[in-house]
C-alpha cells in the first residue's frame, strides 16, 4: 500500500514580511499532482494544517480548494489537528466530509476509530491521534499522568485494543500523531533529534515536552508532524517535515513530503518527494560596508536574506541600504563584535535561557532575587501557575 505523508502546512503563515499563500498553493498543487501520478492509496496529513486557531480567509480558501481537488481524485485523505489548529473549527463537518473520503481526526475520543483501507495484501487500519494537550485530555483518556508520554501511551492502548479485538488478524497498522517523539525517553532524548529553533512553537507544559518512541511499539508505520526537518525517529517512525521553510533556522533544509510504501508484512520504505521553494534562504554576517561592496555577495541578490551586522554601532538606515543591493532582505540583527572582558564575555540573556523550560527559568529567577531556591511547595505552585497559563492560552485559541 502506498501513502503520501505530509504535515505542518501552516496555511496562512507569513515569512517575516512575505506572504506565503502563493507558495503554499504551489506546494498543494505539487502534492495533488503527486497523489494523481504516483498511484497512491491515501494521503496522510499529520497536523498543523493552519498556522493559527482562527485562520485567515485566504488560508481557508486554500484549504477548501486543496480538499476539493484531492477528494476529486477519489483518494482518501486522513488528517489530524496539530497544536496550531483549532481542533473544534477544523473538525466542523467531519462526518459529512468522511462521505467524500476526507477523514478528519480532531477529537481525542476518536483515536481508536480507524479508517480501513484495502489492497491486494489485505486491510490496513489507519488511526489518527490529534495533538493532545496533556492537562486537558488526561482524564478523558484515563492517562497515568499529565505528560505527553502518558497521554500518547493511553491513546495507543486504545488503538492496540481495537486492533486485537475488532480487526482481522494480520491487519497492518498506521498511526498519525502530532508530537515531539524521540528515539529514547531519557533526560537527553531531545538532543537525539534535529530541531529548528524558531521554526516551531514549543508544545510543552512544565517542560515535559517529548515522548519516547516505545509508545508506538507494534505499529507498522507512524506518520508524525511537528518537527519541520524531515527525519526518522526509527525505521518505522518518521517526520515528513514542513513543505516550506518558516524560519531562517531552516536555511539549507531540503523540504519534501514522503512517499511511503507499506509491504505485505508491514515494513515501510520511504522516498522523499522534493517540494518547490519560492526563494532559497541565506544567512550572512559582517560589517555593513563590506556587505554592500564585496562582489562575493552578489549571488545573494535573489535570496530571502537574514543579515547580522557586526558594526560597533547600528549603521544609519541599515535595512534600507541593504535592500538596495539585496531586495529580499527580510530580517536584520545587530551583534557587534566586542572586546572580551577579562575572564571572557558572559552569556546574553537569550543564551542563558535557550533550551530551558518555563519552570526552570522561573525557579532560577526566584533563586537570583532572594538567594535561596524555591521550596517544594513553591515549586509545585509555580508548576500549577505555568500549567494554568498554558491551558488558558489553549482555551483562547479554541473559542
Amino acid at each position: 500500500m502506498r501513502f503520501l505523508h505530509t504535515s505542518d502546512w501552516h496555511l496562512g503563515r507569513r515569512f517575516h514580511t512575505e506572504h506565503l499563500i502563493d507558495a503554499q498553493q504551489a506546494f498543494l498543487d505539487h502534492l495533488i499532482t503527486a497523489a494523481r501520478t504516483r498511484d497512491v492509496d491515501a494521503v496522510l496529513v499529520a497536523g498543523d494544517i493552519y498556522d493559527r486557531a482562527i485562520p485567515s480567509v485566504d488560508a481557508v480558501r486554500l484549504f477548501n480548494r486543496a480538499l476539493t481537488q484531492l477528494a476529486g481524485l477519489d483518494v482518501p485523505i486522513i488528517m489530524i489537528s496539530g497544536n496550531h489548529d483549532s481542533a473544534h473549527r477544523l473538525g466542523v463537518g467531519s462526518a459529512l466530509l468522511a462521505r467524500a473520503g476526507v477523514h478528519l481526526r480532531t477529537d481525542p475520543d476518536s483515536c481508536h476509530l480507524p479508517v480501513i483501507l484495502h489492497d491486494a495484501d489485505g486491510p490496513v487500519a489507519v488511526y489518527g491521534i490529534p495533538y493532545l494537550e496533556p492537562s486537558m485530555v488526561r482524564e478523558r483518556l484515563d492517562a497515568d499522568g499529565a505528560s505527553h508520554q502518558a497521554v500518547l501511551s493511553a491513546a495507543l492502548e486504545q488503538i492496540r485494543s481495537d486492533l486485537t479485538q475488532h480487526q482481522p488478524a494480520g491487519t497492518r497498522s498506521v498511526v498519525l500523531a502530532h508530537a515531539f517523539v524521540t528515539p529514547g525517553s531519557g533526560p537527553h532524548a531531545r538532543e537525539e533529534l534535529e530541531e529548528s529553533p524558531g521554526s516551531e512553537r514549543e508544545i510543552s507544559v512544565g517542560g515535559i515536552a517529548h515522548a519516547g518512541a516505545d509508545v508506538f511499539d507494534g505499529i507498522d508505520y507512524v506518520a508524525l508532524g511537528h518537527l519541520h526537518r524531515p527525519q526518522n525517529v526509527t525505521d518505522r517512525i518518521h517526520y515528513s517535515g514542513s513543505p516550506l521553510a518558516y524560519s531562517f533556522s531552516e536555511a539549507g533544509h531540503a523540504k519534501s513530503f514522503t512517499l511511503v510504501e507499506l509491504s505485505a508484512q508491514g515494513a515501510p520504505s520511504l522516498d522523499p518527494v522534493p517540494c518547490p521553494a519560492p526563494h532559497r534562504l541565506e544567512r550572512v554576517a559582517g560589517l555593513l560596508q563590506d556587505l554592500l561592496t564585496d562582489p562575493a555577495h552578489a549571488s545573494l541578490a535573489d535570496a530571502w536574506l537574514e543579515v547580522t551586522l557586526t558594526d560597533t554601532a547600528m549603521p544609519f538606515e541599515a535595512m534600507a541600504r541593504l535592500r538596495r543591493r539585496f531586495p529580499h532582505t527580510l530580517h536584520l540583527k545587530h551583534q557587534p563584535v566586542r572586546i572580551p572582558a577579562q575572564g571572557g564575555p558572559g552569556p546574553t540573556y537569550s543564551e542563558r535561557v535557550r533550551g530551558r523550560s518555563d519552570l526552570t527559568i522561573a525557579c532560577d529567577f526566584i533563586t537570583h532575587l532572594r538567594g535561596t531556591e524555591p521550596t517544594a511547595d513553591e515549586h509545585a505552585l509555580l508548576q500549577q501557575a505555568i500549567d494554568a497559563s498554558r491551558i488558558t492560552e489553549q482555551h483562547k485559541e479554541t473559542v
